[in-house]
């Protein structure tokens, strides 16, 4: 697929991807013409890459955990510091700790949901 299928699959413009491809997050290959193009698997890769950026990582630890991504998983973590697996904790335990916000703003949102349709009112919070 070209990137303008890419992008608007993952709802990703055109120039982040070129940036994924540029930080090697993607990769493409040329087509004759010139253009590039994307394999259908990409559409989850960029999806994910998403998520993590979303999440507060920086593409350069991405870069190295995408391989725990991949089925099967191939991970090789030569260069893996004490440093690395520091942030990489510490990243877990934020994600986690947004994960739980989430959870509750959805309950929430649902529970106003559930009154307004069976008509009762809402309690101030």
């Amino acid at each position: 697929m070209r990137i303008g299928e890419l992008a608007e699959r993952t709802h990703t413009s055109r120039r982040l991807l070129r940036y994924y491809e540029e930080q090697g997050l993607i990769v493409s290959q040329r087509a004759a013409h010139g253009y590039r193009q994307y394999d259908e698997r990409l559409v989850d890769r960029v999806m994910q890459i998403r998520g993590l950026l979303d999440a507060g990582l920086p593409t350069r630890i991405i870069k190295q955990i995408l391989p725990c991504l991949d089925q099967p998983r191939a991970i090789h973590f030569s260069d893996a510091t004490p440093e690395m697996i520091a942030v990489l904790e510490r990243e877990r335990d934020r994600m986690t700790q947004r994960i739980d916000c989430l959870i509750r703003n959805r309950d929430a949102v649902a529970g106003y949901i559930d009154a307004v349709r069976n008509g009762a009112p809402s309690k101030a919070a």
